[in-house]
């Protein structure tokens, strides 16, 4: 059985749905919680204790640990609180939720510079300044899990949100570098991009498929990707009522067309059909499975 007993689990924006799920299922597998949200507004706006704390009640309620931190994650002061809350309250802190998240939607034409800057300090530079202040610990201790919380706005597209889909793509990048930093050490990181019914997706999606996503049916993915058992590193699973499946970015095998001077635009255009068929695409590891791909 999946077990997270002695662990402690550090979870951002764990005041409220998906984040007080993963929060409570967590805590019912053992984990001891660090409860992470200012309370701010869906655009980021404000803050209110209460929400961290009404999470902490309940898995005190259901018998767990756990502990509240205000703290917002677009500043290292602020992550590095985070971790030394868990420091201070557990003596150690082995898995970083990044689940913490706000929206600023508009189309392209009508976003501003706040709209966009805003949307990725929280959900880009945040998920680094938490992960950042936990990294040295993680090293250290020689163990860790990292879920990191993409989209499908990053990773397909979405009108309206070009600042969350750069954002939540960014996450992918991110995680694709540090997985080869974290191995060494014990530390897998992994990422989920989750449907489920929250304050972000109920005013883009219709009710009737909101009621079917219940958040508690991406919680158990976070779990095993947060768990010892977790037997993948550096991917990205859709999840959402109860689908779970990896996306991957992937390459497709492609064409070698000579390097000499007969490599030229209307070539490309000659054999678009070849160099853009999936029909054989894989994903590859790393830059180095790139570089090597390209230069075989």
């Amino acid at each position: 059985m999946i077990s997270l007993k002695d662990r402690v689990a550090l979870i951002t924006g764990a005041g409220g749905g998906l984040g007080r799920s993963h929060a409570l299922y967590l805590a019912g597998l053992g984990a001891k919680i660090v409860v992470n949200d200012p309370g701010g507004g869906v655009a980021g706006s404000g803050g209110n204790r209460a929400p961290a704390d009404e999470t902490v009640a309940l898995v005190r309620q259901a018998g767990g640990e756990a502990v509240a931190d205000y703290s917002g994650v677009e500043t290292m002061e602020g992550a590095s609180r985070m971790t030394a809350a868990a420091l201070e309250a557990f003596g150690r802190l082995d898995i970083v939720v990044n689940n913490a998240g706000i929206l600023r939607d508009a189309s392209f034409k009508k976003q501003t510079d706040d709209d966009w800057r805003r949307v990725l300090d929280v959900h880009l530079t945040g998920s680094r300044n938490v992960v950042k202040a936990a990294w040295d610990h993680l090293c250290g201790r020689k163990y860790g899990r990292i879920v990191m919380t993409s989209s499908a706005s990053g990773l397909y597209g979405n009108f309206g949100q070009t600042n969350y889909g750069a954002a939540k793509l960014g996450a992918i990048g991110f995680l694709n570098s540090l997985k080869e930093e974290g191995e060494r050490y014990g530390i897998k990181v992994n990422a989920v991009a989750p449907m489920a019914r929250s304050r972000m997706t109920e005013s883009i999606l219709p009710a009737e498929l909101l009621g079917k996503l219940d958040p508690r049916f991406v919680s158990p993915v976070v779990a095993y990707l947060a768990s010892e058992d977790c037997a993948v590193n550096g991917q990205c699973w859709a999840v959402g009522g109860g689908y779970v499946a990896r996306v991957a970015i992937v390459e497709a095998k492609g064409l070698r067309l000579p390097a000499d001077e007969s490599f030229d635009a209307e070539t490309v255009a000659a054999n678009l059909e070849t160099i853009t068929d999936l029909g054989k695409a894989r994903p590859l590891a790393n830059l180095m499975d790139a570089s090597a791909k390209i230069l075989r």
